[in-house]
């Protein structure tokens, strides 16, 4: 069998591979799926998920044009994010490593304490993105943080003032790079350029992660990062819509990804906002943080749901598996799912800010608004596969007065084939095909 494009996944538990083609007819074809070998050879387990595959389409051979792969595995994208002004530079630096896919172990501001560079090493990150100064501002801050994280040896992309770049350049460093600053001046986010120097980055230094050392021996496309690639995918529908929201509530983490802009009317409190915003929540999964999401819950609320005592209950987070088998497995899934959803929300969203000023008490808008999403998308298995998903969601938005969320009427879909990861890597190659392919897996619930 002849197939035009591979999506390979690389988990930290599991390859999943994707099969499209892109061209006669447009059309997802299938997947394989095999546990991650990254302990030896991602490519095993990669081989092992293409043999699934062939399983699952019934052919014995199966040959394809071009492999493209996104990952989290080997721990994910780690990054460690130094600026100037947390609300500012650090600010926006945070906000593009969050929307590259990257997982944010640490955050400075000012100069670099020689306790953060000991930090730095403990946590031995993947890429160091060094903030500060708008152009032709202050550049003095920046420029003595990179000198001080230069040695470490660790990929570092500088995203500061441009009037430092000449003398960065002098530095001859081969795990420098340089990209437009990502705060060029006040309440302006240049987050764009930064997250496209970020997938670079990763896919160059991702061979030296272990057990990815001859990824690239199969995979002839672009490598990305697993969760950047569904907010490549997100991107691709506010073209579509117009203001968008995907909540993705996984084993680990729930991610909510936004693209929308404010209401006119609160534009000119919310300029340090970004357009495109991503929120990781890495005590928020229905797997592996299942005791984390119960200690969110009220006390006594999961064992009444569910009937049982409390020490049943922990029972039944020790010994349920990933995918629920017992009755009361898939229920306790489903509460947690609640939890998830409504905790990733009000940590995502914006409120209205009572504030005092000289002229009185006033009510203004603080954080991201969500009043102008015109569709919100679920993706991951534990929102596409519970029926009460657009209910819980439904019935959060009802309970709130104050938040800046959408309105109760806006459509809601799920990711019917589970693949907006894919489509968010195909999206940068093949941008018409993907948007036929998101057309078919959306489904209106």
């Amino acid at each position: 069998m002849k197939i035009d494009c591979l999506v390979a996944e690389i988990g930290s538990t599991t390859t999943v591979v994707n099969a499209f083609n892109l061209f006669d007819e447009v059309k997802f074809l299938g997947r394989g799926m095999h546990q991650t070998t990254v302990d030896t050879d991602v490519n095993i387990g990669l081989q092992n998920a293409i043999d699934d595959l062939k399983k699952q389409l019934n052919v014995k051979d199966l040959s394809y044009k071009e492999l493209f792969a996104s990952s989290s595995a080997a721990g994910g994208l780690k990054i460690t994010v130094h600026g100037l002004v947390y609300e500012m530079t650090a600010k926006a630096a945070k906000e593009a490593a969050l929307n590259a896919g990257g997982n944010i172990h640490l955050i400075t501001a000012n100069r670099l304490e020689a306790y953060h560079v000991e930090q730095i090493k403990k946590i031995h990150p993947n890429m160091m993105i060094i903030a500060g100064g708008t152009d032709y501002g202050e550049k003095e801050v920046s420029y003595q943080n990179l000198l001080d994280l230069k040695d470490l040896n660790i990929p570092i992309i500088y995203t500061g003032n441009i009037a430092n770049h000449e003398r960065i350049k002098h530095l001859n460093c081969d795990h420098i790079e340089i990209v437009e600053n990502v705060y060029p001046r006040v309440d302006d986010f240049n987050i764009l350029p930064l997250r496209e120097k970020i997938y670079e980055t990763f896919e160059k230094h991702i061979i030296h992660a272990k057990g990815m050392s001859h990824i690239f021996d199969l995979v002839n496309g672009t490598i990305i990062p697993t969760p950047g690639a569904v907010m490549d995918t997100t991107m691709l529908l506010d073209e579509l819509f117009d203001g968008v929201m995907t909540i993705d509530v996984g084993g680990a983490t729930t991610d909510v990804h936004t693209v929308c802009d404010p209401k006119p009317e609160f534009q000119k409190f919310l300029e340090g906002e970004p357009k495109q915003k991503r929120t990781v929540e890495g005590d928020l999964g229905v797997y592996v943080n299942r005791k984390l999401v119960y200690q969110h819950m009220k006390k006594g609320e999961l064992e009444k749901n569910l009937q049982l005592t409390s020490e049943k209950v922990m029972e039944l987070m020790d010994h349920e598996p990933f995918i629920p088998i017992s009755q009361e497995g898939k229920l306790m899934s489903s509460f947690l799912l609640k939890t998830c959803i409504e905790e990733a929300l009000d940590r995502h969203v914006g409120d209205m800010k009572r504030v005092f000023t000289t002229n009185g008490l006033k009510v203004i808008p603080d954080g991201k608004d969500l009043s102008n999403v015109k569709a919100i998308f679920f993706t991951g298995g534990a929102l596409i596969y519970d029926p009460m998903s657009k209910s819980y969601l439904e019935s959060y938005l009802k309970k709130q007065t104050t938040k800046l969320i959408p309105s109760l009427d806006t459509k809601i879909y799920i990711d019917h084939d589970y693949i907006f990861a894919s489509l968010g890597v195909l999206s940068r190659v093949y941008k018409e095909q993907t948007k036929i392919l998101l057309k078919q897996t959306l489904r209106e619930v």
